[in-house]
């Protein structure tokens, strides 16, 4: 089955919604226009129930098949927000809202569903029920914990659930997937280093934290180089080095490390987060100052199940042909939260030679709604088949 002809009819219209979600991007849980233009469309389409408020902005559309004698609903999942990004893309349709842009194309994965619950409404050509969940905060609120927390699984008995996302580099319309660890566990962790302050003439007379912090940059490359098995991925990046002095002349009494730590294996993640520690207390009081280290576990690894991978895979393939094998993403995805509650699968959609994600000059490639939106609505239409 290729690309299913009512999407190719809907494309102009799809088109439309995306880009005005991509002019109104939205923050984290701050998704009220778009979640209200989500409800007010899924009613639109004669969804048998909306539900608003669910992870605090998300929304929930049900629509149930010709039958339900399987008794069985299958959640397929978007997400909704943007990025604190200021837009360089010059397009017609860029974002109205200074320092906010749809730079990972959650305006397309969002548009996409919709055009999938629009076909799934109209023909309703399955047997059981199906929950389009359209998610907030993804970029770093955990707005899929959140729906989880408030019990979305439970209330419509939920047994599976499938997520897409777009991805730069594999060609447009095609698709790519692997089983078990995908996504990696990202977590979070600041170190605050103190020592003595004073003028840069008189170094002898501080404890130079500059140096002290260097120090513990540096030595934390180590976690990955000399504490991880060479086979299993871990990442530690310090991403920000913060002295709080403008002045040419000050030591500074402290400097703030962050960054993050990602991982795909729960054994390497409590390594990491344990040497993490010890490295920045045990350097720091080396040269005579301290360090105190605030970690905080994020988001999951993201594990796709067999059965359901090898089922998305094969839809996939009905779609466009080939399905190839994806690469482990060291990135974090809070689907994690979901496919953690629900046995699930997440896959990618190729958007094109673009720019990357998370890039002022990334756009979504619309013409990959086609294959998106049937890729959906066959996998319903295949797990939940009409008698």
């Amino acid at each position: 089955m290729p690309v299913k002809n009512r999407f190719a009819e809907l494309l102009p219209e799809i088109t439309a919604w995306r880009r005005d979600l991509h002019e109104n991007p939205e923050i984290l849980f701050e998704t009220h226009r778009t979640s209200a233009v989500v409800a007010d469309k899924l009613r639109e389409f004669g969804c048998d129930e909306v539900v608003t408020g669910l992870g605090r902005t998300g929304v929930v559309g049900i629509i149930k098949g010709k039958a339900n004698s399987s008794g069985r609903t299958i959640g397929l999942r978007a997400d909704m927000d943007a990025l604190p990004i200021h837009e360089e893309t010059g397009l017609d349709y860029a974002s109205k809202t200074p320092g906010a842009m749809h730079a990972c194309g959650h305006d397309g994965h969002t548009a996409m569903l919709l055009g999938a619950a629009k076909y799934l409404a109209e023909t309703r050509n399955f047997d059981g029920t199906v929950a389009v969940i359209f998610q907030p905060a993804e970029e770093g609120g955990g707005g899929g914990r959140e729906m989880v927390d408030d019990g979305m699984m439970e209330r419509w008995n939920i047994a599976e659930v499938y997520g897409m996302h777009n991805w730069p580099g594999v060609p447009t319309g095609q698709f790519a997937i692997r089983s078990g660890p995908f996504f990696a566990a990202a977590d979070q962790f600041d170190i605050y280093v103190t020592g003595c302050g004073g003028h840069a003439a008189k170094p002898h007379d501080t404890l130079d934290t500059t140096v002290i912090a260097s120090h513990i940059v540096l030595a934390l490359q180590t976690i990955a180089s000399r504490n991880a098995d060479p086979v299993k991925q871990v990442v530690v990046s310090v991403t920000s080095f913060e002295t709080g002095s403008k002045a040419y002349n000050v030591i500074p009494e402290t400097v703030h490390l962050k960054g993050t730590v990602r991982t795909l294996d729960p054994g390497i993640q409590d390594m990491a987060e344990d040497r993490l520690k010890a490295i920045a207390e045990g350097t720091a009081a080396t040269f005579g100052g301290t360090a105190r280290v605030d970690y905080r576990r994020g988001y999951p690894v993201m594990i796709n199940a067999d059965a359901q991978t090898e089922f998305a895979a094969d839809v996939a393939r009905a779609v466009s042909g080939d399905c190839a094998d994806a690469p482990l993403v060291m990135g974090g995805e809070d689907f994690a939260f979901m496919s953690n509650a629900r046995p699930g699968a997440y896959i990618l959609v190729g958007n094109g030679d673009t720019a990357n994600v998370h890039h002022p000059k990334y756009n979504f490639n619309d013409e990959a709604i086609p294959a998106g939106c049937s890729w959906w609505a066959e996998i319903v239409e295949r797990r939940l088949p009409a008698a």
